[in-house]
């Protein structure tokens, strides 16, 4: 059910923990699931993605007849080997990731010949003077999910028509669900004119639980459905996969992709990180 596309680097299902600490300060412990699936209608998976502390994306092609899956693979391989985040430290920066997603963009169209593109949304971990961040990127409609303190919230804003139009206030958030240019992308790498990714930065909180995914999640599952399976299955993996099984059953119209990521020790490393500046 849950096989990896070709094209992504392999993925660890749980996180080791980075080094890039204060000497004798604990780190952040992350464990992660992961799973794609090519869902009831789709010929191929054109979803691509990347579980390896400490980058957590989900990259959704678009162009078919595989121009989709290599621009999804290329977008993930290219944060893989970018040079902060392949050995595993927390040391990248929006302005690192960002000429990643150019170099991105610029190798997609040389491939494709233009014809394909693809979205990202994610999580890179970083930290700053020891205390661990959520990097949060997004260009397109994947999307990034938080849950914290049992409220479950999304982080990214969809680069997408109906966005746009919820943003205008011309239409709900109800109606954009079921909107016939609903996936209709106005930002994508590899095609078109804005590759800029949007990004945040939040602290880690000790329990905090993100869910990255691709369209396909969230086109068939509303946030109510997601946030009850997150609140309720404490193992990422199984989290992942009962996401995934339910958004098949509810249509499974497209590719399904999604990333679990859960946070721990996030209060004993600030603590020590503080101590350490003293």
């Amino acid at each position: 059910m849950t096989s990896q596309p070709s094209s992504v680097p392999p993925a660890g299902a749980s996180a080791a923990p980075s080094g890039t600490a204060p000497k004798g300060a604990p780190s952040l412990r992350l464990n992660s699931g992961y799973g794609t699936d090519r869902g009831l209608r789709r010929e191929m998976n054109e979803d691509s993605f990347i579980a390896v502390d400490p980058v957590f994306a989900v990259a959704d092609g678009m162009g078919g007849h595989e121009a989709g899956e290599i621009a999804s693979g290329i977008c993930v391989r290219t944060l893989a080997e970018v040079p902060q985040l392949a050995t595993g430290e927390r040391g990248a920066t929006a302005a690192i990731v960002q000429q990643a997603l150019l170099k991105a963009d610029a190798d997609i169209r040389e491939a494709t010949g233009s014809r394909a593109g693809t979205t990202l949304s994610g999580v890179v971990v970083v930290e700053q003077m020891g205390i661990p961040n959520w990097l949060v990127m997004n260009i397109g409609d994947s999307r990034t999910y938080r849950l914290s303190q049992g409220q479950l919230s999304q982080v990214s804003v969809d680069h997408s028509e109906v966005q746009e139009l919820v943003n205008a206030g011309e239409i709900t958030t109800a109606e954009a669900a079921v909107h016939p240019r609903r996936h209709v992308v106005t930002r994508a790498l590899g095609t078109g004119d804005e590759t800029e990714a949007d990004y945040w930065l939040m602290p880690v909180e000790d329990g905090d639980r993100i869910l990255v995914c691709s369209d396909g999640l969230n086109g068939e599952l509303d946030d109510e459905h997601i946030a009850r399976v997150l609140g309720a299955e404490p193992d990422p993996q199984a989290a992942v996969d009962q996401l995934i099984q339910a958004a098949l059953r509810s249509g499974g119209r497209d590719n399904v992709t999604c990333i679990v990521v859960d946070a721990s020790n996030a209060a004993d490393a600030d603590s020590a990180a503080g101590q350490s500046r003293r």
